[in-house]
């Protein structure tokens, strides 16, 4: 895709599993990719679900710990919530186009 990515995994109390920054990728990327993990995790759903009109409240009220930007999936496997993933850095169709390479990848259910 030429467009280098941050990617974090979360467990589904949003506490950190792993990360990946590839070098080239855009500032506080990897800070938005964290965040929207957690959502997803927290959630149990794609991050950009939050409805536009809390978005701003949410992240205020969170300390920007969730988001509505678009990149954040839940990982469920045979239905039950295990993990979140964010991506972070492209446009939002692919960050989520990422995740869901990923989803694929560890055969996880897709959204």
């Amino acid at each position: 895709m030429g467009q280098p990515q941050c990617i974090v995994i979360v467990d589904a109390s949003g506490v950190t599993l792993g990360q990946l920054r590839m070098r080239g990728t855009r500032f506080l990327s990897l800070k938005s990719a964290a965040a929207k993990a957690r959502t997803a995790a927290s959630i149990g759903a794609p991050s950009d679900t939050i409805a536009e009109a809390a978005r701003p409240l949410i992240a205020a009220a969170t300390g920007g710990d969730v988001t509505g930007l678009a990149g954040g999936l839940p990982i469920r496997v045979a239905g039950a919530l295990v993990d979140g993933i964010g991506v972070g850095s492209g446009s939002g169709a692919q960050d989520v186009d990422v995740a869901r390479a990923a989803l694929l990848a560890i055969g996880a259910d897709l959204p």
